[in-house]
């Protein structure tokens, strides 16, 4: 059986060097690639009553484009590695997702980016790799 690792992406140029080291792991420890985008959205977001009618197209837009510009460029940098690569784009919050994913395919890592926050938001609010960090109970590599 492959051993699998999740690889968070959100397109920003730390996400693809994590593509490319999760690409890099994969051709020496032959795992298998989940490469996921999460958009972030929250069930408790306070929404007018047309913005709920129009929820579930606007979703399906945001995960047509997520595909196209995130996940497709993604999935052709990771085509060199001689491993299965799924691609997947999924609305919630990142941290929960990604936890919640690598519990699902029995994950034995998860690489993710560097964000570029600035050092008061990441003061205020933490990073998503800080909070994955904390919430993982595997290990995280976090790619600068």
């Amino acid at each position: 059986m492959a051993t699998t690792v999740i690889v968070g992406i959100d397109g920003s140029d730390p996400s693809k060097r994590a593509v490319d080291y999760a690409v890099s792991l994969a051709q020496v420890q032959k795992v298998d690639l989940v490469v996921v985008h999460v958009i972030p959205w929250s069930p408790y977001s306070f929404n007018t009553p047309s913005e709920n009618e129009s929820r579930g197209e606007q979703k399906k837009a945001e995960i047509k484009a997520a595909t196209s510009q995130i996940i497709e460029p993604a999935v052709a940098a990771a085509s060199s590695s001689p491993c299965k690569v799924t691609p997947l784009v999924r609305h919630g919050d990142p941290v929960d997702t990604l936890v919640e994913l690598a519990r699902d395919f029995d994950a034995t890592a998860i690489i993710v980016g560097r964000t570029g926050d600035s050092r008061v938001k990441r003061a205020l609010f933490g990073s998503i790799p800080g909070h994955l960090v904390h919430e993982s109970t595997i290990p995280v590599t976090v790619v600068p």
